[in-house]
């Protein structure tokens, strides 16, 4: 599905776009997973990751757990398009600081993402949907993040947000308009 941003809006050399896609169906280096602490593959996005990646990620991912609020790992992508999945465990419905853990999540998603190198990634709408996190919130934070990360050395040069829904779309379309 394309909207107006399908062209990106560019950030230092980094081309970011806004996309309505499974962030698991995207030919880039590495997506990011919003991850359960256990980093088990069970519904939604983790078990899409099981089917079209195989077996392989979830026996990876068991090795690499527990994985604490605000950190992010990296396993390889199995069979899928991807290359890499990026395990990010963000906040939770109505913990606390939902804001400052948003951001520490982030911030080590896109470290992880250097460090293997990456030059095109996808986030999904982290926590938005499922866990709670207000599309609003989501966007400004993500975007914040994404736009401080970008400005500095980096060897991304796509950056894409995947959202499945009209509210998160609109949240994320309205924060990219104003980077603009």
């Amino acid at each position: 599905m394309t909207n107006e941003l399908a062209e990106g809006i560019l950030i230092n050399q980094t081309v970011v776009r806004l996309n309505r896609a499974d962030v698991t169906d995207l030919e880039v280096d590495a997506f990011v997973f919003y991850a359960q602490p256990d980093l088990a593959l069970g519904s939604g996005f983790g078990g899409a990751i099981a089917v079209r990646g195989g077996p392989s990620i979830q026996q990876e991912v068991e090795e690499l757990a527990p994985v604490a609020t605000g950190e992010a790992v990296v396993s390889a992508a199995g069979k899928m398009k991807a290359q890499h999945i990026i395990h990010a465990v963000g906040p939770r419905f109505q913990e606390e600081d939902i804001e400052g853990k948003l951001r520490t999540t982030m911030t080590n998603a896109l470290k992880r993402a250097e460090e293997i190198q990456v030059e095109t990634i996808a986030f999904p709408a982290m926590g938005a949907g499922y866990y709670g996190i207000a599309p609003d919130l989501c966007a400004r934070v993500m975007l914040e993040v994404i736009k401080g990360h970008l400005e500095g050395e980096t060897r991304i040069k796509e950056l894409v947000i995947c959202v499945l829904d009209t509210p998160q779309h609109n949240a994320f379309k309205t924060e990219l308009e104003k980077s603009q």
